[in-house]
């Protein structure tokens, strides 16, 4: 029986699944979706050969808070076992942090406290410019949903920036992705985002009807955009 190509996802919080990418995973021949939850399933044990493609997702947890979350060393191990094997490896958010630092770069909280939560564009480098973000360069506003930024790991070049976050992308040969912001992020389900993440928009205060609008606004555009990215990247 031919083998069905795998994607496994790991996810942290519930509305935070594969979303956008899920549909545009089947489109690139993808048939077959397992998700894991951190902290409930065994992470240890995971056959990764049977896993073409294995996608970590964001949460609000910092990657460096294993003493707080032990479940964190068990996603750090499985990271470092797919980036050994050097096979195909997608990191969004707290997933390119933990990438980051199972790759030996620091992670932390952003420059006196500032979180980058909406939408708004990125600027992408000239190794950016050279790599599958490239369908990005026109200035697709992108979703961005963080407090914590990560250095990057040594000998790695950063693909895009924004004025209060330094490195936003990187990736390791054509293995592995890191995204710090979301491409994923389906607009019309941003209420589950606004309400799952409540306390910290209140506390960052951030405006709920501007996240609505600018959902709205770049919705479509974020689909197209997420389609030739992971195309362009599936392809190399």
């Amino acid at each position: 029986m031919p083998h069905a190509k795998t994607v496994l996802a790991l996810r942290h919080l519930a509305f935070e699944d594969l979303g956008l990418l899920r549909p545009v995973l089947e489109s690139q021949a993808f048939e077959r979706f397992i998700t894991l939850d951190a902290g409930v399933d065994d992470l240890r044990d995971v056959d990764l050969d049977a896993v073409d493609l294995l996608v970590v997702l964001g949460g609000p947890i910092g990657a460096y808070d294993d003493a707080l979350y032990p479940c964190l060393r068990d996603e750090l191990a499985l990271i470092e076992r797919r980036l050994a094997d050097r096979s195909p490896l997608l990191g969004i958010c707290l997933g390119a942090q933990l990438m980051a630092r199972a790759l030996g770069a620091d992670v932390k909280p952003m420059a006196h406290g500032k979180k980058e939560i909406g939408y708004s564009p990125l600027w992408l480098t000239d190794a950016g410019r050279d790599s599958a973000l490239a369908p990005l360069a026109g200035g697709q506003p992108v979703l961005h949903w963080h407090g914590d930024q990560f250095a990057l790991p040594p000998g790695i070049s950063s693909l895009a920036e924004t004025p209060l976050c330094p490195h936003q992308a990187f990736a390791i040969e054509d293995y592995a992705l890191g995204l710090q912001f979301h491409l994923e992020g389906d607009p019309a389900r941003l209420e589950q985002w606004l309400i799952g993440h409540a306390g910290e928009l209140a506390q960052a205060g951030v405006p709920l009807d501007q996240l609505r609008r600018d959902a709205a606004a770049h919705g479509p555009g974020l689909r197209k955009a997420l389609s030739e990215v992971m195309a362009r990247w599936l392809e190399r």
